[in-house]
């Protein structure tokens, strides 16, 4: 049974919420504000993929995904984070450049194409914003990493990925010559405003912000 564009858009964010929430179940409501959806819309959606198996319902208790939704969320995920390589490594795009061209690509429904696609890119474990890319199995890399506002020690760590996808922050990141595999050494935090004075490579000290320290993951440079 095939999904459509929508439907997927759907999967993909109750997924993500899945992973992120606090409780169990995911709410209509916030299935409705992370889609910009009004909540009976969303209702009549959720309806529908509960009659398709994909996800289960239950009225004021909210939803979950069964066996079956969360492999499509994993398989739109695939591809979405794999056209990202595609786009950085082959056509030069910036990193703030490709969630949107990403978000129409990952509808494309052919598991050929995706499967030669990941050969093509040497199969990337991770994608230009350092989420882990799932295999054609649904399996992927889980990384220890956490954002660089809850360190409290002062000591090294890597630059793995960000929690923050929008252009304008990745845009900063840029400015600031900061990419996925530096090295950021925590010289010391500000008790006031919880500012972070860092040291890139072991060579260049910038200033961050709570706000951008709280969108930064990192791990120490002792493992992963």
């Amino acid at each position: 049974m095939e999904t459509s564009f929508t439907e997927e858009n759907y999967i993909k964010a109750i997924f993500k919420l899945e992973e992120t929430g606090k409780s169990e179940a995911v709410s209509t409501n916030d299935i409705a504000i992370r889609l910009s959806m009004q909540p009976a819309t969303v209702t009549d959606m959720i309806k529908r993929l509960a009659d398709k198996k994909i996800l289960t319902y239950k009225k004021y208790h909210g939803v979950l995904l069964t066996a079956k939704g969360k492999r499509i969320a994993l398989d739109v995920i695939r591809k979405h984070r794999l056209w990202e390589v595609f786009l950085v490594k082959k056509l030069n795009f910036k990193w703030d450049e490709v969630h949107e061209i990403a978000e129409q690509l990952e509808h494309i429904n052919s598991d050929a194409l995706v499967n030669k696609l990941d050969d093509f890119l040497g199969n990337p474990k991770f994608d230009p914003h350092g989420d882990a890319i799932p295999d054609k199995e649904g399996k992927m890399r889980s990384v220890n990493s956490y954002p660089l506002s809850t360190i409290t020690k002062k000591q090294t760590y890597i630059f793995c990925g960000v929690v923050n996808h929008e252009a304008k922050f990745l845009q900063y990141l840029t400015t600031l010559d900061l990419n996925l595999g530096n090295t950021i050494e925590v010289e010391s935090i500000n008790e006031y405003d919880s500012s972070f004075k860092i040291k890139i490579n072991k060579k260049r000290h910038e200033f961050l912000s709570e706000q951008v320290a709280s969108s930064i993951l990192v791990y120490p440079t002792n493992g992963k």
